[in-house]
This record gives structure tokens, C-alpha cells and sequence, in this order.
């Protein structure tokens, strides 16, 4: 089981969001990492520290959080992340085929790369972002997090950076950057 690679269900990511289920904070951070890239076993390494077990991932997965997916192995070992999460919501509109992994949904593709942008450029200082990422159910609303997102990137890297992750997000969100944009391209 340490082996799998899991991701948030509709239930955890409404647990991230609302705290509805109330998870003590221990289980939730684990919850929180969860990106349907990472097995458990690399999960748990990460709070080995504080005493963080298995017991963790099966009461997650008894909770119905968190789901294995099927035949899914670790990034590292099967060389690509897993294409798709489950219920996430179907592409609101076309996006060019070449910019998505076989299977894999816009909003799926979006998800995926706010959560990998904010993780590698952010690091914790994208917590808040992360968590609107995880209340997002369409792809007006990943349109509504793109300014706040590359506002924050632009604070905390340089504008080549952020000039790469606008032209990436815009081509998944099918949109043209606008003239006023906090980046310029001058």
C-alpha cells in the first residue's frame, strides 16, 4: 500500500477548503500533501519526524479523503505523473490537445499545474494560494487565481519566471494575456 500513489477525493479537497469533517491537524497536513503524485511511503517520510504511521493513510482512506489511484506507481518510477484525479470537473472549453497529458482534463491540467507552480516557486509562502486552488470547481475560477498567482511569483522570482508560468497558464485557460497584466513584457 506504501507504494501506491494517492490523491484528494471530492471529500478531501472540500476538507482543505471548508474544514468541514474537522480532521485533527496531524492528518490534515498529511491530506494536504497528497497530490496524486507522491506514493504514501514518500509522504510518511515526511512527517517521520513527529510520528506520523500508516495508520495515517488507511484512516484517510477509510475516511473516503483520499483514493489509490488505479494502477498508478510513483512519479519516479513510472517516469510521468498520473494524467487524471478523480471527479474533477470535465475541460469548460477546447484547449489544444498537445498541452495535455493522454486522458487528462483541462481543468485536471490547470489543477495540476497551480499545484506544481506553487509548490516549486512559492514553496509555503503559497499556502494560501494552494488553498484556493483546492476550492476551485471550474475553470472561471482557476481564471480568477491567475493574477493573485502571478502576482506572487513575480514578488518572490524574477519576471523571466514569471513571464514562462503566464504563457504556460494562459495556453491551459485559452486565454491571451491583457495589456494591463502585472507583467509587461517590456
Amino acid at each position: 500500500m506504501m507504494q501506491l500513489v494517492f490523491d484528494k477525493t471530492e471529500k478531501g479537497r472540500e476538507e482543505i477548503a471548508t474544514r468541514r469533517y474537522q480532521l485533527p491537524s496531524r492528518i490534515r497536513s498529511i491530506l494536504l500533501l497528497v497530490d496524486g503524485k507522491t506514493t504514501g511511503e514518500a509522504l510518511l517520510a515526511k512527517f517521520a519526524t513527529i510520528g506520523v504511521t500508516g495508520e495515517v493513510l488507511e484512516e484517510l482512506l477509510a475516511g473516503e479523503f483520499i483514493a489509490s489511484h488505479q494502477g498508478a506507481v510513483a512519479e519516479t518510477e513510472a517516469g510521468a505523473p498520473p494524467v487524471s484525479s478523480p471527479g474533477l470537473a470535465p475541460p469548460a472549453q477546447p484547449v489544444a490537445t498537445d498541452l495535455l497529458q493522454p486522458g487528462q482534463t483541462q481543468y485536471a491540467a490547470i489543477y495540476q499545474f497551480f499545484s506544481e507552480a506553487i509548490k516549486a516557486t512559492l514553496g509555503l509562502r503559497g499556502y494560501a494560494l494552494q488553498l484556493k486552488v483546492e476550492k476551485c470547481g471550474s475553470i472561471d475560477d482557476f481564471r480568477e487565481l491567475r493574477t493573485p498567482f502571478l502576482e506572487a511569483v513575480l514578488k518572490s522570482r524574477d519576471t523571466e519566471t514569471a513571464l514562462g508560468l503566464r504563457d504556460r497558464i494562459d495556453s491551459l485557460l485559452n486565454m491571451k494575456p491583457a495589456p494591463e497584466d502585472a507583467i509587461s513584457t517590456t
